[in-house]
């Protein structure tokens, strides 16, 4: 069973948003009262803090039962996500007028195409805007917790799915090797690179804003910091999509059934580089990009698996022996090939993943409904 999360617009009169803004300052309002008696009361435990809080807040809130649970989870989760392993202290915490509306299956459903939500007074069923993504989650997948967003002056209600697994249809035993990079993002079996120079000059740019921002130090300047790291992520996030995608689709229309990634656990402990460049290294979202192959490639019934991309680099992928990698070209002492290195690297990946047992490359399945929400 996959994860999925669809986010759909909903169409609202100006009474209805309305409606909604007040649900959303008041359940902002209760999550806050909940983090008070948490800390008041040394208390992260969700059993606990429900006995601790639900009636409490139940006598000073028009929110339904439901929703006041839904908010204590939403508290103990944010607790959960902040706290460090060390600390002993819960982490401050703290839900704006703006923040997300948690709701489960007891608070919303759907009706005649549309959906229904609980309000501060009565439940309104509001149309919902689908598109041929959405539409198809509905189709197959099996509706779970939500959570309800106000952005860009609309209202959007992101829903998580389960959706059943694609079987794996072995086509044939051609294995995609993929190779990881920073100025070609990734280099693939089939002799494809994905540049990766202005994504790279994009983050260059916004590493000196940011130093920039951080040495003058005023609020405002924190203020800009804050949307320009923002902006960056999103711009990275879009990238990976869109590479990723690009990725799973030349391995579906090249017949391959298995995608050979590169086990980068601990890579950060292995780079060996001036302060410069381990910084801007340190901030590249590899593991995002995997993790987005990793899905995509479930959804379409391809395997992924992991090798270790130990001297891909630096080792022939014609005879097998190590030689000369400088920067982007590769040249075999031995057999007298030149290569680019991270084509080479990508020809030694699919050989490893071909000829590895099965069982050394299983996928650790992330938990995409975190990373998609």
């Amino acid at each position: 069973m996959q994860k999925r999360t669809a986010s759909i617009k909903l169409v609202t009169t100006a009474q209805e948003s309305a409606l909604l803004n007040a649900v959303q300052r008041e359940s902002a309002r209760v999550c806050n009262t909940i983090v008070l008696l948490a800390h008041k009361n040394n208390c992260g435990n969700h059993v606990k803090l429900h006995r601790l809080a639900y009636y409490p807040i139940r006598a000073t809130t028009n929110l339904g039962s439901q929703m006041v649970c839904n908010a204590l989870k939403a508290v103990c989760n944010a607790f959960k996500s902040m706290k460090s392993k060390k600390a002993k202290e819960l982490p401050v915490s703290r839900f704006k007028p703006t923040s997300r509306v948690h709701y489960d299956k007891r608070t919303y459903s759907f009706k005649d195409g549309a959906l229904s939500l609980c309000t501060l007074s009565r439940r309104i069923v509001l149309p919902m805007a689908l598109g041929k993504p959405q539409k198809e989650y509905l189709r197959i997948g099996t509706p779970k917790k939500a959570q309800l967003i106000y952005r860009n002056k609309k209202w959007f209600f992101n829903l998580v799915f389960d959706i059943p697994d694609v079987p794996l249809s072995p086509s044939s035993d051609k294995v995609l090797g993929v190779d990881l990079g920073e100025n070609v993002v990734a280099a693939t079996y089939l002799r494809k690179l994905y540049g990766g120079r202005q994504l790279r000059h994009k983050r260059d740019c916004a590493v000196a804003q940011r130093k920039r921002l951080q040495r003058k130090g005023t609020k405002s300047s924190q203020r800009k910091l804050k949307k320009t790291s923002d902006k960056e992520a999103r711009h990275i996030k879009h990238t990976n999509h869109s590479l990723s995608k690009a990725i799973v689709q030349e391995a579906l229309n090249s017949g391959c059934f298995v995608i050979a990634l590169e086990n980068l656990t601990n890579i950060r402990d292995r780079i060996k580089a001036t302060k410069r460049v381990r910084y801007r290294l340190h901030g590249w979202a590899w593991a995002q990009l995997q993790r987005f192959i990793v899905y995509k490639a479930q959804a379409v019934g391809l395997k992924v698996v992991f090798v270790n991309p130990a001297y891909t680099s630096k080792t022939c992928a014609l005879c097998k022996e190590l030689s000369i990698r400088v920067k982007h070209r590769f040249v075999c002492k031995v057999c007298g090939i030149q290569r680019h290195s991270d084509l080479n690297a990508s020809l030694n990946i699919s050989r490893i993943a071909a000829s590895a047992d099965g069982a050394t490359g299983a996928v650790n399945h992330p938990n995409m409904e975190a990373a998609l929400a």
